[in-house]
């Protein structure tokens, strides 16, 4: 249409066509370090942080689609309870860290009391100003343990944030990904952006350094995410003993029951032929 410009994710966005090849073979290669943290038994954590409706959760999604959910498992979680409340911050935190042979994806993580606590109020300025002063050291003693951490910041413009809200608010079938504050975080970008830049200054360590992930291309930016993160462990290619399917016996005793003597699922799609 004259005079209406595209918005920016689709004017710069990566074709899909060289999008999926590149996915499928990163996919792989994640596969490789997934089957490496567990013969080595090695614990890895990723977080994915940055505003509402940046890319995180789609990125995540493309991350475990091939990996095992015994050995990969994703950390989303709700409010804290009224007991959690009274816990060391980290407590609850600690508990979803991987054993050996893990990798747990946060999807958000600790770092929750630098960001919306922060902005609407669910903190005090003393517990933020502890959480800025414990968190890097929480973490050194993570990786000093041997834990491998990564931390992703997911950012997009102003204007890109609010398109995406606005087509979860016109669309039934992402609306369940709104809540309260997501919506209020729109008229919070100031103080969602100073938030930000102080969480940065204070937890960006050589021990535990973020990253920025460029999130106008939600395509874009899941490749160069998950290429980073594979370029950011040292992990090989664990050799997989040979598996041959064994030959099945022809004759068997076993006969099968009538099937009037169980319950089926009607045949729904029948009708859509």
């Amino acid at each position: 249409m004259a005079g209406v410009s595209e918005p920016a994710e689709q004017r710069n966005r990566l074709p899909r066509a060289v999008y999926e090849r590149e996915l499928f073979q990163l996919q792989a290669e994640l596969v490789k370090l997934q089957e490496w943290v567990r013969a080595e038994n090695q614990r890895l954590v990723v977080l994915f942080e940055g505003r509402d409706a940046a890319g995180k959760g789609s990125t995540i999604k493309r991350v475990t689609e091939y990996l095992n959910p015994r050995v990969a498992r994703i950390v989303a979680l709700p409010a804290p309870t009224e007991r959690e409340r009274t816990q060391w911050y980290f407590q609850r935190y600690v508990v979803q860290l991987p054993a050996a042979g893990e990798v747990v994806l946060f999807d958000r993580s600790w770092y929750n009391r630098a960001g919306v606590e922060r902005v609407m109020g669910f903190c005090t300025e003393e517990e933020h100003r502890c959480f800025l002063e414990q968190c890097p050291v929480f973490e050194r003693l993570l990786v000093d343990d041997g834990l491998l951490l990564r931390k992703y910041w997911f950012s997009i413009s102003r204007a890109e944030q609010a398109r995406r809200l606005r087509k979860r608010v016109e669309d039934p079938m992402r609306r369940w990904k709104l809540s309260n504050v997501d919506l209020d975080s729109v008229t919070h970008w100031d103080e969602y952006s100073r938030a930000r830049d102080e969480m940065l200054a204070a937890t960006d360590t050589p021990e535990s350094p973020w990253y920025l992930v460029e999130s106008e291309d939600k395509r874009r930016a899941r490749i160069n995410m998950i290429a980073h993160l594979l370029s950011s462990v040292p992990y090989r290619e664990v050799p997989r003993p040979r598996m041959e399917l064994p030959t099945r016996s022809s004759s068997s005793s076993y006969r099968r029951p009538p099937r009037c003597a169980f319950k089926y699922v009607p045949d729904y799609a029948a009708k859509l032929e």
